[in-house]
């Protein structure tokens, strides 16, 4: 079952006897396994109708046992098992055999990391579609989680302004909902977030001297780059971090420099690379201090130093300095 499948059936209150909840984003599972609980168990009936355990310290047949009770005051009983990834062998034997005869009146939930599909257990879940897979967005993903969390505050945002949060805080989905939880909270009674509202919350460090960063490098500006390298990495940011993020902006400025090789007009760039208006004109100025195969080397170098980095090759920080240099100084 697809997520989107899985939250339209529970907002309309077809809740399936058990489901598995995994994949690489927790946030969404978090929230996913929150909607099931607000949906089965009133508040005022949980401490009677909820039970918890943990895979890697619970025994099958306790799980077994809660999900066969029945609930007390109310239609529904809710039997969360966190960390299902460890339920051990015998734990999975027993709790399968409960999935095939389940209690109507319970919603087992299981909520891990990853599955097994080659163990009868996930078949049989898979069997009547209760695994639910929640993966991490993709970049181009990200305005449409910015605008559906705040459109849930209600909120609207900007779209340059989402562009830029989500540019900011990257795929992290937990970290962008407690930036957009503080966004919210600054704008107080207003309706509309904007540009400005975001750099006012988010950290200066991640605004001002990321957004300097790229911009020095698209202007080939080395005294610029090398200056604002060393503020970030004084600050703390991660190389990892901020080679992805020169990665994303080389791939902006080589997609754009491509499409203006093609005498492609500005306004059917910025649609065909995805970019906002708000940011087109600079990325274009940018884009024309390169050549399309200048380009292609950059990303082969920014591939090498990712290698390096991950196999302590290199001291991250002399990497960085040399890819400076390398590419502003020419």
């Amino acid at each position: 079952m697809k997520p989107e499948e899985f939250t339209r059936s529970v907002e309309k209150g077809s809740i399936a006897p058990f489901y598995y909840l995994y994949g690489d984003e927790p946030y969404l599972i978090e929230k996913g396994v929150k909607r099931l609980l607000e949906r089965i168990v009133s508040p005022d009936f949980r401490d009677f109708n909820f039970n918890v355990f943990y895979g890697n310290e619970c025994k099958g047949d306790e799980v077994f046992a809660a999900a066969q009770t029945l609930p007390m005051f109310a239609e529904r009983r809710a039997v969360l098992v966190k960390k299902s990834q460890d339920l051990s062998v015998s734990a999975l034997e027993i709790l399968q055999a409960y999935l095939q005869n389940p209690s109507p009146a319970t919603c087992l939930i299981f909520q891990g990391e990853k599955i097994d599909q080659r163990k009868k257990f996930f078949a049989e879940i898979k069997k009547a579609d209760g695994l639910v897979e929640f993966k991490r967005p993709y970049e181009n993903q990200l305005g449409a989680f910015i605008r559906e969390e705040i459109k849930a505050c209600g909120k609207r945002i900007d779209p340059a302004a989402a562009e830029l949060l989500a540019y900011l805080v990257g795929t992290n989905l937990q970290e962008l909902a407690s930036q957009i939880e503080k966004v919210v909270t600054y704008c107080g009674g207003r309706e509309s977030i904007g540009m400005d509202d975001v750099k006012a919350v988010v950290s200066d460090t991640k605004v001002d001297t990321v957004f300097e960063l790229t911009d020095a490098f698209g202007e080939k500006n080395l005294a610029k780059a090398m200056r604002t390298l060393y503020t970030i990495l004084r600050d703390g940011e991660a190389p990892l971090m901020l080679l992805a993020m020169l990665a994303r902006h080389f791939r902006q400025l080589w997609r754009v420099r491509e499409l203006m090789d093609r005498k492609m007009p500005g306004t059917e760039i910025g649609k065909a690379a995805g970019i906002n208006p708000y940011f087109l004109k600079k990325v274009m100025d940018q884009a024309r201090n390169y050549r399309t195969g200048e380009l292609k080397g950059i990303f082969e170098r920014l591939l090498e130093i990712d290698l390096a980095m991950k196999s302590s090759g290199g001291k991250p920080v002399v990497l960085l300095e040399r890819f400076t240099m390398e590419v502003c100084g020419k």
